[in-house]
């Protein structure tokens, strides 16, 4: 990998050595965590000490994380919480697929809050559209993620709690990108719940969590055997619940670093724009996540900027994974406004454990390069018209 600069962690990170290795190790422990001889219950004691270092993560008790088939899984979980009420939803217009979707929720009790220009959810809008419909006896349920995959935007999550708690609801956080990059403290957020994935942090792809506060229930979204305290029916997946462990225990020893990937951060900014002063940091105004760089260049095209990155060694995206097979507006950027002939350009570069100067540098000399071609060819485009 010295020839390639990875520069993609928001979408998934690298498997860290050290999960690999108790990975495979679990493997070899082949009893069922439900059973009750010895063997389901060395199968069990993994998966419990897994769930003390997720729940460390966190800021939580181990009670109260659930693990799931992915970040996804959670967040549609979260939005099965507690039946049988009249509830309306509320969500962020930047917002994952798997929130903006809605879970159990129809289309005609969702509502989609906007946010600035800075992709920062607007409060007090929130304010007044609970203030209306709790007047009409529906109870809120808020969806807001801690960060914005795509831009880094911090979204003020413990600000919005105090709101829908005021107006006796729930609200749920999808912190997957938060949880490793910044501290994660579940009651500091004052959130009901929030979602963990372990791929982010360099764990195994396909184990996540949904972490609850004491006293909250949920609906089964998978419903048979009694595991995960009857909150998600299905025999665990060992080997992954133990990477996700050890990779939650080694994410929460890195926190520290975010000083540091803040600084490689602005780096690549600052080179960045040397080389193209026209250059956009989207967000680059509010609090971001440390790692995370959304640039936007007018003219260009996102989807030719990650092919060219590519086969220059540097691996970027263009907006979420979870959009890769069709190239159109993001609809993060869409939601914060941003010209068209901007957001068709932008591109987002996150960083991660495995990140060193040398990789920033390799990212500007490609960057140095396209952006030199694009101009090339609009000025030749120009002359010819």
């Amino acid at each position: 990998m010295t020839t390639r600069s990875y520069l993609d962690y928001n979408a998934t990170a690298p498997l860290r050595p050290e999960v690999r290795e108790a990975m495979v190790a679990a493997l070899d422990t082949h009893g069922n965590p439900s059973s009750v001889h010895a063997e389901g219950r060395a199968a069990r004691a993994l998966v419990e000490s897994a769930r003390a270092k997720v729940a460390i993560l966190a800021g939580a008790k181990p009670e109260d994380v659930i693990f799931t088939s992915g970040g996804s899984e959670a967040n549609t979980l979260a939005l099965a919480a507690q039946s049988g009420e009249a509830w309306h939803c509320y969500i962020s217009a930047v917002e994952h697929p798997s929130v903006l979707a809605g879970g159990r929720f129809y289309r005609e009790s969702t509502s989609r809050i906007p946010v600035s220009a800075d992709g920062v959810v607007e409060l007090d809008v929130l304010e007044k559209e609970l203030a209306k419909h709790h007047l009409g006896g529906w109870r809120p349920f808020v969806s807001l993620m801690a960060a914005n995959n795509e831009t880094g935007a911090i979204q003020p999550v413990a600000a919005a709690a105090e709101i829908v708690h005021a107006a006796g609801g729930l609200m749920h956080t999808d912190a997957v990108q938060v949880a490793g990059r910044l501290p994660l403290d579940f009651g500091a957020l004052g959130a009901d719940m929030i979602t963990l994935s372990a791929h982010k942090i360099g764990g195994p792809k396909g184990v996540g969590a949904l972490v609850l506060r004491e006293g909250v229930a949920v609906e089964p979204l998978i419903k048979g055997g009694g595991q995960e305290r009857r909150r998600r029916a299905g025999t665990e997946n060992v080997a992954g619940i133990v990477g996700f462990g050890v990779a939650a225990e080694l994410a929460a020893a890195e926190v520290d670093r975010a000083a540091e990937l803040a600084a490689l951060r602005d780096e690549l900014e600052g080179r960045a724009l040397e080389v193209e002063p026209d250059t956009v940091v989207v967000s680059g105004r509010v609090a971001r996540l440390p790692n995370t760089s959304c640039l936007a260049v007018p003219g260009t095209k996102a989807e030719t900027l990650v092919i060219g990155l590519d086969l220059a060694g540097v691996a970027v995206s263009a907006g979420s994974a979870c959009s890769s097979g069709k190239v159109e507006a993001s609809h993060v950027l869409s939601a914060m406004g941003l010209p068209s002939e901007l957001a068709q350009g932008a591109i987002r570069v996150s960083l991660g454990f495995g990140t060193v100067s040398a990789d920033i540098g390799r990212f500007i000399g490609a960057w140095s390069e396209l952006v030199k071609r694009m101009r090339q060819h609009q000025e030749a485009a120009l002359t010819a018209a």
